[in-house]
């Protein structure tokens, strides 16, 4: 079968990658694209939010199937065109992916049916927010309600700071209109696990977990970013906590959407936070999450294709997911400046040495190719993940053999998976 993916990042050639695996594939498709993505895929220049544009290409294609992947087109209703222009699409309708899109609609969600959350109240009001402000323990947190590159939830260590963040989101709307309603969320703590799900609207998967590292710097210092790495499993995440979790988050949430008369067919992510009071959800996202696809996806032996096609016609129940026991590890390496402001159009050196490896795969997130030569071409550049029996033996792997690489002003942390 043949198959357009829409995206251009590292959560789409990390999926591109498992496709290309499988039997089933006769051509694969990308939309737009990028540098590396374009050697195992025919890239074409639609861009990924472009919805009568990637309803044209797929019709002209003839695909049996469009993947969507990234949020924003998720959020504006690209599977629904799809599907009303009779191309077969997978992931969440827009009314699915509100899961993501508002996170009032998550929270209110979340309150509904008693999942477990962190307590909050919401504002479409400045002055009453501030109001409310005035009167909290600090830190808390504040979160824009709509899709903000990952940058619209700030912590806040006190009250200046608290302010601040409302007069960023709903008076400057720094966000846009994602900036129109605010969630003031009360600060929880404890180890982070992300957990992605794959769901048919009735049944849900889980998938092994994942950390990520949203910080710049080393130490999780700097300023929040998309995400600098990742590893799996994570190591808190005991058979014990998956069973609570599915238990009293997983399932609930699926057959909430199902019972809100918006079934979530696609990839759930789960933003979790072990607390001492037991997993409550920090976030939830639609899709793949990136870069946590980039060590999830590679431990994954069952063919993607099967799945997908499964979670369309809504028979998951019939697949059993299989794992690599190998444990993974991402390390991101960032354009320098990142996420503040970084410069594009540098050259890389160095990617000829990871062909051909399967314990060491170089996913493309920020990049593309020029006459011969792979160019930076965003933030975050590319994603060096290694597999290995353990933990510590990946986080070596990567780290040995990541200063083949090399472009100017590159950026890395050198601490990924050692908290």
């Amino acid at each position: 079968m043949d198959i357009l993916i829409v995206g251009g990042g590292g959560r789409e050639h990390a999926v591109a990658e498992k496709l290309a695996q499988s039997k089933k594939i006769t051509n694969l498709h990308c939309a737009p694209g990028n540098g590396g993505i374009g050697e195992i895929a025919q890239c074409h220049d639609v861009g990924a939010t472009d919805i009568a544009g990637m309803v044209a290409l797929a019709k002209k294609l003839k695909v049996d199937l469009v993947a969507v992947l990234p949020d924003d087109p998720l959020a504006l209703g690209m599977v629904d065109e799809m599907e009303a222009a009779g191309i077969p699409a997978w992931g969440p309708s827009r009314a699915a992916a509100a899961i993501e899109g508002s996170k009032v609609f998550a929270k209110e969600l979340m309150r509904k049916y008693n999942i477990p959350t962190a307590g909050y109240a919401v504002f479409d009001d400045v002055d009453a927010a501030r109001d409310y402000i005035r009167e909290q323990s600090y830190p808390l947190v504040v979160k824009a309600d709509g899709l903000a590159l990952g940058k619209g939830v700030i912590i806040c260590q006190d009250q200046s700071e608290a302010e601040n963040a409302l007069d960023t989101i709903m008076v400057d709307r720094k966000f846009g209109s994602s900036g129109d309603q605010v969630v003031i969320e009360e600060f929880i703590t404890g180890p982070e696990v992300s957990i992605l799900a794959f769901a048919d609207g009735r049944t849900v998967l889980p998938m092994v977990s994942a950390q990520d590292h949203k910080r710049a710097y080393d130490g999780d210092a700097g300023p929040n970013t998309g995400g600098m790495g990742t590893f799996s499993p994570a190591p808190q995440y005991t058979p014990e906590v998956a069973a609570a979790v599915t238990r009293t988050i997983i399932r609930p949430t699926v057959e909430a959407m199902a019972a809100e008369g918006r079934p979530f067919k696609g990839v759930l992510y789960f933003g979790l936070m072990l607390t001492a009071e037991g997993p409550k959800v920090l976030e939830y996202n639609a899709r793949f999450g990136d870069p946590e696809a980039q060590v999830v996806l590679p431990r994954l032996q069952t063919d993607l294709v099967d799945i997908m096609l499964a979670i369309r016609e809504e028979r998951l129940h019939e697949i059993t997911l299989e794992w690599k026991e190998d444990a993974a590890v991402c390390v991101v390496l960032a354009s320098g400046g990142y996420p503040i402001g970084y410069h594009k159009g540098y050259p890389i050196t160095g990617l000829d040495a990871f062909e051909g490896k399967d314990d060491l795969m170089v996913f493309h997130a920020g990049t593309r190719k020029q006459n011969g030569q792979y160019l930076t071409n965003g933030g975050r550049v590319l994603g060096l993940t290694a597999l290995a029996p353990t933990l510590d033996g990946a986080i070596e792997k990567a780290y040995e053999h990541i200063g083949a690489i090399d472009f100017q002003d590159k950026q890395y942390r050198t601490d990924i998976g050692r908290k």
